[in-house]
């Protein structure tokens, strides 16, 4: 089957294919400039920290409340058997610190 288009016609899509190819090129010189490419990294690690730093949080959390939960009751009340031990055991170390460190300087 024979073309049936006018040589105006055939202008007019050369013409046409000239500006979509144009702009496809426009798009590719974009996407590989060095600061496209930089940006991207940026934004792609900034994405990691941002999952990473919540993944923290999550996990720095369960364990201040499995702390919690191991040093009160329920209803919120400490529980004396567990705090006792525990804050004259501090203030042994922190009595023990403080010793040394005289002694160290005298």
């Amino acid at each position: 089957m024979p073309d049936v288009r006018t040589p105006a016609q055939i202008e007019a899509d050369i013409v046409r294919r000239r500006e979509q190819l144009a702009v496809t090129l426009d798009e590719i010189g974009i996407r590989v400039h060095p600061q496209t490419i930089i940006g991207d990294a940026k934004a792609k690690v900034a994405s990691s920290v941002d999952q990473t730093v919540g993944r923290a949080f999550v996990a720095v959390n369960r364990v201040v409340s499995d702390v919690k939960a191991r040093f009160t009751h329920e209803d919120g009340t400490p529980r004396l058997e567990r705090v006792v031990p525990v804050a004259l055991a501090t203030v042994a170390v922190v009595g023990l610190l403080v010793t040394s460190s005289r002694k160290g300087r005298g």
